[in-house]
Parts: C-alpha cells; sequence; structure tokens
C-alpha cells in the first residue's frame, strides 16, 4: 500500500478505561475482531475487518483517566515538520512526535478551537488497511463553534484545496487532496449542549444504518442525531455506552442531489 498523501485520514484509536466493554460493543456493532493486546504498547489493541486493521482500542494510561473519544490520525511524511506548522498556525501539541517502534511515528496535537487530533508518520503500520467498507472508517469531520479559528489552520498545516457547501441552513466546507474531499467541517450550532467541546467525528461505513443504531442502543449507546437519509448516505449519530461520539453510515443508501460547492 502506497504511503498516503499528507493531509490522508489514515488510523483512528481510541482510549477506554473498560477495554472489554469497548472490544464487545464495537464488536457486536461495527462486526470488529481484535488482536492481541500488546504490553509492550500500553496493551494497544487493533481491531479487523476481514482480517484487515480497521482501527485500534487501548485503556488510558495512569492520570490520563477521562472520558473516551475517537482520536483522527492525518498522514504526513515527516511528523516534526507537521508538529512545528501545527504550532506556526496556532495549534497546540499535545504529545512530541514520538517512534512507536517500527510502527511508525505519532503526535498528537490540537487545533485552535479546541478538537483533538493526531499525526502518524507510518512506518511499518501505514495506516487502515480498508476504508468504506462495512465496519471501516468512512469519512470525518471537525465539529467546531468557532470555524474562523479552524478553517485557516487546517488549510495551512495540511495541503488542502477547500469547497464551501452552498446551503443557507448549514455551514460545511469540505477539504480535498487531488481534488478529492477527504474531511468536512461542521460549524455546530445550539442543537449541541454548551459543554461539548469541538471535536472530531468519525464515520464508520456499515451495512445497513437502522440496524446498527438498534444494536447500539441496545448495548447502552444514546442516539444523537438521525438516521437521516442524504446524497451521501443513509446516517446516525451516536456516542457509545463509554460517552464516546461517532457516526455510522450506509454509503449505499442516498437520496437527494449533491449540494452544488464554491471554491473557497
Amino acid at each position: 500500500m502506497a504511503v498516503q498523501p499528507e493531509g490522508t485520514p489514515c488510523w483512528a484509536d481510541a482510549m477506554f478505561s473498560d477495554l472489554e466493554g469497548a472490544k464487545s460493543f464495537y464488536g457486536e456493532v461495527l462486526g470488529w475482531t481484535f488482536g492481541e493486546s500488546s504490553s509492550e504498547y500500553g496493551n494497544y489493541t487493533q481491531a479487523y475487518v476481514n482480517g484487515k486493521a480497521v482501527a485500534a482500542v487501548v485503556p488510558p494510561m495512569a492520570g490520563q483517566e477521562g472520558q473516551s473519544q475517537w482520536c483522527l490520525y492525518f498522514a504526513s511524511p515527516d511528523a516534526a515538520a507537521a508538529a512545528a506548522r501545527i504550532r506556526e498556525n496556532g495549534g497546540e501539541v499535545l504529545m512530541e512526535p514520538m517512534q512507536v517502534g517500527d510502527f511508525g511515528t505519532m503526535c498528537l496535537a490540537r487545533e485552535p478551537s479546541g478538537a483533538v487530533f493526531g499525526i502518524w508518520q507510518g512506518g511499518v503500520h501505514e495506516g487502515f488497511e480498508a476504508t468504506a467498507v462495512p465496519g471501516a472508517y468512512c469519512w470525518a469531520e471537525v465539529f467546531t463553534r468557532e470555524p474562523e479559528k479552524a478553517d485557516p489552520f487546517l488549510a495551512a498545516v495540511f495541503p488542502y484545496t477547500v469547497r464551501q457547501i452552498e446551503d443557507s441552513n448549514v455551514d460545511f466546507r469540505t477539504f480535498n487532496l487531488r481534488e478529492q474531499p477527504v474531511l468536512g467541517r461542521m460549524r455546530m450550532t445550539d442543537d449541541f449542549p454548551p459543554e461539548v467541546p469541538s471535536y472530531v467525528n468519525v464515520y464508520f461505513t456499515v451495512a445497513d444504518c437502522d440496524e446498527a443504531v438498534a444494536k447500539a442502543t441496545k448495548l447502552g449507546a444514546v442516539l444523537r442525531f438521525g438516521p437521516m437519509t442524504s446524497p451521501f448516505g443513509r446516517f446516525a449519530a451516536l456516542s457509545d455506552p463509554q460517552g464516546a461520539n461517532f457516526s455510522v453510515i450506509d454509503v449505499t443508501t442516498t437520496e437527494g442531489e449533491m449540494p452544488p460547492t464554491t471554491d473557497v
């Protein structure tokens, strides 16, 4: 697999204080199977769909217990250079670039409006081994109340071109590589409780959105939005039983025309 262009979402993981509970939940909802926990790397545990790595779950390190959340990593050929750009453009480096064996180099950061994300400089682990198939990552959006901070940051740190959706009801942009959208940005409205900070919402593909929502809520997840059918697919937003936000989308069930967009 060729190394992804800089700025491509390439991996996702989350910390869960109840690791077995997370494995049980996502195994049921997304069909994940799990590899052996790597004690050398803090019991980092990869999730698989049909034998292909699609995400990972890990218990929190001492002192890092808190609300579970998914972290999306963006590919970079040079994590140190990416960290420098993050700082130069008003972001905060939460964890300096750190080599993880021969797997690659990781860095954690926060963009100026508050959403946390990662940088991944791939070594033998280049990231997702499958995308956009049931159980695998499909899409992500930065949810923020301050797009005037997030937008210029993202465009400065990564080589994105930017397009705005022409819709008076929603403030939504796509960040694109080689003309292909790789990331969305949604302005959070008053529908979001004020205590919810900016975050990156990760979408996982499912074969049937309603069935996935029914399984998830039965297992203790909270339905936040949807299911709703759009030109991009039928999707729903959920919080898992440990509080991590994520969305599920069936990309085969679509409705309506693609919205027009303009270059920014």
